[in-house]
């Protein structure tokens, strides 16, 4: 029966690949995280909806960016000597967050994940699934849904293209 209890709590475990943007730290699940790679120049593409950055060419796949630090409304992203790509993979759907540092890969249990805060998601603020509790004297990660990531990138195109969208 140990064994049991011990493969349930190694279930419960989720490995998260961090980042940093403009000095805030966030993660996603490693399971999405296809690879990171060194920032490279993004080619703008035109009439893309307005969080999408423009494509890098990773190894012959044309790979739509967004700038992390604009999805979540924090300004604009480092291009510096420590910027990443964080390739992910949701649901057959690949794409990349520009970020300004991949940090480490946390494993987390379940007692350290909290829910997002009342407020927060009855305000409709859901590009946060979880918050880690990391300790005393750490700040919380936050653990991004990637998914509504996507949502975002297509309410900006319906929202803020405006006739540009329309001509198409």
């Amino acid at each position: 029966m140990p064994e049991a209890a011990a493969a349930m709590d190694e279930a419960l475990d989720v490995n998260l690949a961090c980042f940093e943007v403009r000095g805030q730290l966030y993660a996603v699940p490693v399971t999405n995280v296809r690879e990171i790679v060194r920032f490279m120049e993004i080619t703008p593409l035109p009439n893309a909806p307005e969080l999408i950055e423009g494509v890098i060419d990773l190894r012959g796949a044309v790979i739509p960016v967004m700038d992390l630090a604009k999805v979540l409304n924090r300004g604009v992203g480092d291009a510096g000597a420590r910027a990443r790509i964080v390739v992910l993979q949701i649901d057959g759907l690949v794409f990349g967050l520009w970020v300004d540092a991949a940090t480490e890969v946390l494993s987390a249990d379940a007692g350290q994940l909290a829910d997002l805060p009342d407020l927060a998601s009855q305000a409709g603020y859901d590009a946060v699934r979880h918050v880690v509790r990391r300790g005393e004297g750490q700040r919380p990660l936050m653990v991004l849904a990637p998914e509504t990531l996507i949502e975002n990138v297509c309410r900006s195109e319906s929202t803020g293209r405006g006739d540009m969208g329309a001509a198409r």
